[in-house]
């Protein structure tokens, strides 16, 4: 593909997506958009400057996310960041977000969608994007089948597999099956990391997903995790009966942790949990002013005036969702201390909330 093509590509897979309403609304998308915005005003090209204003138009037409990913047959965001790394290749786009939780006591130590028959069985399932499936494996709870779940994402949706796997010796065969995103290629990045593994940054070596970087997990959990498993490769399939008869095959090996020691899983890296405690109920005086907000039923929509501690009227700022008000606010620098921030993001969602189930609102105490 030339450069020139590899450019067209990302307008046209990004507007095409813009406009889908599944596209509008989701967390692929929205990264996407975000990830071009955070690298693209610095750098230094003609190409990069048209592309930061259409991303800026582009962000504009999103609605808030529903939903993290829908593991779309054609995922357009995904492509586009195909094509933007293929244009840029020096420009490196942020990573995604990694956020899970990671429990020291029990098994499996990650929480997440998943369906746990028999954690001394030796037999994964991971169905890619179709929870459905896992839900129908689960209930028929075939021998040998330790745990079933979804994997949408070929980035923190490997890591959760691995950190779960090595955490149970017993677990000695992964079965990847279910239809896979052509735009995440989790399935395809799940079998490249088993032939391949991954180089110096943690990059899973051949795979064909547009953001495969393992950033959660350690090189030695890697290791354990390729030496571990025989992954198998039923991508693509949907059929319950042929998943419970491969699962079934395997159960005779079952053969689980021997108590000799030699079995033990390593120790999985976790990150620590910091329980929060309630604050007090100050917020930090903030120099650029304070908010009024009000929610209009008869308009369905959210007015924010905005004062300076003398009293006089700054503006006033009008918005449909909680979400487009905070990022005008914020953008715009008419918010500058973080206490102040969080608190009228809590607010305006409150008053969202009033105008969509009619409740009075009346704006807390800052």
């Amino acid at each position: 593909m030339t450069e020139n093509g590899s450019l067209q590509t990302i307008y046209s897979e990004l507007e095409a997506g813009l406009e889908l309403a599944k596209c509008r609304r989701c967390g692929c998308m929205a990264d996407t958009l975000g990830n071009l915005a955070a690298v693209l005003p610095g750098a230094d090209a003609a190409e990069t400057e048209l592309l930061a204003q259409n991303v800026r138009i582009w962000q504009r037409q999103m609605e808030p996310a529903h939903y993290a990913c829908l593991g779309c047959e054609h995922c357009f965001p995904a492509v586009a960041q195909n094509a933007f790394a293929a244009v840029f290749p020096k420009i490196e786009l942020p990573g995604l977000g990694c956020e899970f939780e990671v429990r020291v006591e029990g098994w499996p130590p990650v929480v997440g969608e998943y369906f746990v028959v028999d954690g001394t069985a030796p037999v994964a399932v991971t169905t890619l994007a179709r929870v459905e499936l896992a839900e129908a494996l689960a209930r028929r709870k075939p021998d040998g089948l330790a745990i079933v779940g979804k994997t949408e994402t070929e980035n923190i949706g490997l890591d959760k597999i691995i950190k779960n796997v090595v955490a149970n010796p017993a677990i000695q065969f992964l079965i990847v099956t279910g239809r896979d995103s052509k735009g995440h290629q989790t399935g395809r990045t799940l079998l490249a990391l088993a032939e391949n593994g991954v180089d110096a940054g943690n990059r899973v070596i051949g795979s064909p997903g547009k953001r495969p970087v393992l950033r959660n997990v350690s090189a030695a959990e890697i290791r354990a995790f390729r030496a571990q498993v025989q992954v198998i490769d039923m991508i693509g399939s949907m059929s319950l009966e042929a998943i419970v008869a491969r699962v079934e095959a395997l159960a005779p090996s079952k053969a689980g942790s021997c108590g000799c020691g030699e079995c033990a899983a390593p120790s999985i890296s976790t990150i620590p949990t910091v329980t929060a405690v309630e604050p007090d109920r100050t917020v930090k005086l903030d120099r650029a002013g304070y908010f009024v907000i009000v929610p209009l039923a008869d308009r369905g929509s959210i007015n924010v005036e905005h004062y300076n501690y003398d009293h006089t009227l700054l503006r006033v700022i009008e918005g449909h969702s909680a979400r487009a008000l905070c990022k005008m606010i914020v953008e715009n620098g008419w918010v500058t201390e973080l206490t102040h921030a969080a608190y009228l993001g809590k607010e305006l969602a409150r008053a969202e909330l009033s105008l969509e189930y009619g409740f009075k609102y009346i704006q807390d105490g800052a």
